[in-house]
């Protein structure tokens, strides 16, 4: 299996020279079913903005490819089998993957689900009510109770697309929107 770590490494620098903050990497095997592809997911951002445009996501895309290209040429091979490069940005509806995303969403609804038990408990959907900088806890609001959970616990956690987050997100860039391109079949 490939080394997230090293993998963060190599990549972090290369989004930081476009201006991008790294959100997360994932490296999994498949999304379908039958599906025996691997893929590397680099999720990045503007971070005045929140997303990237589809040029950002072919910018960092061949960043990203030319020094993992670099790197094995040297003998630093990273991932040993064949697998898709996939770049995106977060979207609406985001994971929450580092301190700051709970702070900047607090108040908006989410999914929690940490790597193990509190209180027989891994399953949190809520609005989040609070991020502790200095104790690294986070306040979910679940069906009127709240619940403190480290973040050093979370496993996974997005937020969940409602009309207060729609209203709440940064306008999408549009530019080109208005110049869709039809293709005719012959």
């Amino acid at each position: 299996m490939a080394d997230i770590a090293r993998i963060i490494e190599v990549v972090e620098p290369e989004a930081k020279a476009l201006g991008f903050d790294l959100v997360r990497v994932r490296y999994f095997k498949g999304g379908e079913i039958g599906d025996e592809e691997h893929t590397l997911q680099i999720m990045a951002e503007r971070p005045a903005t929140g997303q990237l445009v589809i040029e950002d996501c072919a910018a960092l895309s061949h960043r990203i490819s030319d020094r993992i290209d670099a790197l094995e040429e040297a003998g630093d091979v990273l991932i040993e089998e064949a697998y898709r490069l996939e770049v995106s940005s977060p979207g609406i509806d985001r994971p929450l993957t580092r301190p700051k995303d709970f702070a900047a969403w607090i108040g908006h609804e989410a999914r929690i689900e940490l790597s193990e038990l509190i209180d027989n408990r891994k399953r949190y959907r809520g609005d989040l009510v609070g991020f502790d900088a200095e104790t690294q806890t986070i306040s979910i609001d679940d069906e009127g109770t709240v619940f403190e959970v480290p973040f050093g616990l979370v496993a996974n956690a997005k937020l969940i697309l409602t009309d207060k987050l729609i209203a709440a997100s940064r306008p999408l860039d549009t530019s080109g929107a208005d110049e869709i391109l039809e293709e005719q079949e012959d």
